[in-house]
């Protein structure tokens, strides 16, 4: 049986002493293979480099960082929206960093964050999503289950933690806004 899951926002405060626990998932991530904008070796002074901007991205209001947290508390996943957009795009905003560490896969860690960065993109008034993902790989099989429309592939894209060229797969998602009856 698996543990209970928590999906919650974390606030300004909050996410800079979320840091080290995130850091711990991206290196797990990447160390397991994803494709995440990083190569192995990560080191952690990388990953903890990079989750300081992340915190730094939500004191400025710039991006939405959720989580998933596992017994006693420990992050077990995250997902990020990305919601400073330009001037023309202020109803657009862009989903990062969908990590589940590999640990807490197949336990539906993943469904939960993406139904919550919906919830937080209508909370923030956003009603178009974008996201690119590796091809071929289980994170489209979760987009496309979570109403995700897959716009387009770019071949050799990006890089695999080992170096192998990927290919890079876009979707995009048109929220509806949530009427009160």
């Amino acid at each position: 049986m698996s543990e209970a899951i928590t999906i919650r926002r974390v606030g300004m405060n909050e996410a800079m002493a979320c840091v080290d626990a995130l850091a711990d998932v991206l290196i797990d991530c990447v160390e397991g293979g994803a494709s995440v904008s990083f190569m192995w070796p990560i080191t952690r002074q990388t990953a903890v480099a990079f989750w300081r901007r992340v915190a730094e991205g939500v004191a400025s209001d710039e991006r939405i960082l959720l989580i998933a947290e596992g017994g006693e508390g420990r992050i077990v996943g995250t997902v990020q929206l990305i919601t400073a957009q330009p001037e023309n795009q202020p109803h657009r905003a862009d989903v990062a960093k969908m990590l589940v560490s590999r640990s807490a896969r197949r336990q539906g860690v993943a469904m939960r964050l993406m139904a919550a960065v919906d919830e937080a993109a209508r909370d923030a008034g956003k009603s178009v999503l974008v996201l690119d993902t590796v091809t071929g790989g289980d994170a489209e099989r979760l987009y496309e289950r979570s109403g995700w429309v897959r716009v387009g592939t770019v071949p050799n894209y990006a890089l695999m933690p080992d170096g192998t060229p990927c290919g890079t797969t876009f979707f995009h998602k048109q929220l509806v806004p949530l009427t009160s009856s």
